[in-house]
């Protein structure tokens, strides 16, 4: 199961977006990270919904301290965590409400950002120290999130436990919040770069 969620995310690898890859070499303008941080708050605060999905109190309280770090990093840029404006990113989270209302398709959304969210994070960190003076409180987010692999297994071991109709759906939900999640950032990069 794994592989074939492997292969999904590789399609839609948010590293590869250019959004990621002008963020990492320092040609974002920072107006672009501003637009990132107040379009993508919604998004983020909207994570512990799914894990209550899945009846994780524990991980939704960890993701909601999250949330509150990311408000950190939108404070650095001088801006706030604010309701999504951009098409792309309205409809990243009419994707995430639809797909955390139900414990299956929950778990392979929740697996399309957390999955790649330690990659991701680990390189936007790296971008914003070599070419963003945001400051450490700012850095906080993509910091604990670098090394954090945990999520992505605990959904894992959830998925494998699932009978075969349901993995199915698990492999849909995937597809559909990776697609919406890379389509999210190109709304962005439009509508900034």
């Amino acid at each position: 199961m794994k592989e074939q969620l492997d292969r999904i995310l590789e399609k839609w690898n948010l590293l590869k977006h250019p959004f990621y890859q002008a963020w990492s070499a320092g040609a974002l303008p920072v107006e672009a990270l501003k637009v990132y941080a107040q379009e993508y708050g919604t998004f983020i605060e909207t994570l512990p919904k799914g894990w209550l999905t899945l009846h994780d109190e524990e991980t939704a309280q960890e993701e909601n301290e999250h949330a509150a770090m990311w408000r950190d990093f939108a404070e650095g840029l001088n801006t706030f965590s604010g309701v999504p404006e951009i098409t792309e990113t309205v409809n990243l989270m009419k994707t995430t409400e639809k797909l955390f209302a139900d414990p299956v398709t929950a778990l392979g959304a929740l697996y399309a950002f957390e999955a790649q969210q330690p990659k991701t994070a680990r390189s936007k960190l790296q971008g914003l120290r070599a070419w963003y003076n945001v400051g450490e409180k700012a850095e906080k987010y993509f910091e604990v999130h670098s090394a954090n692999w945990h999520e992505s297994e605990k959904l894992l071991r959830h998925i494998s436990a699932l009978p075969q109709e349901d993995q199915a759906k698990v492999l849909e939900a995937c597809t559909q919040m990776s697609e919406a999640l890379w389509n999210g950032l190109t709304g962005v990069q439009s509508e900034t770069c």
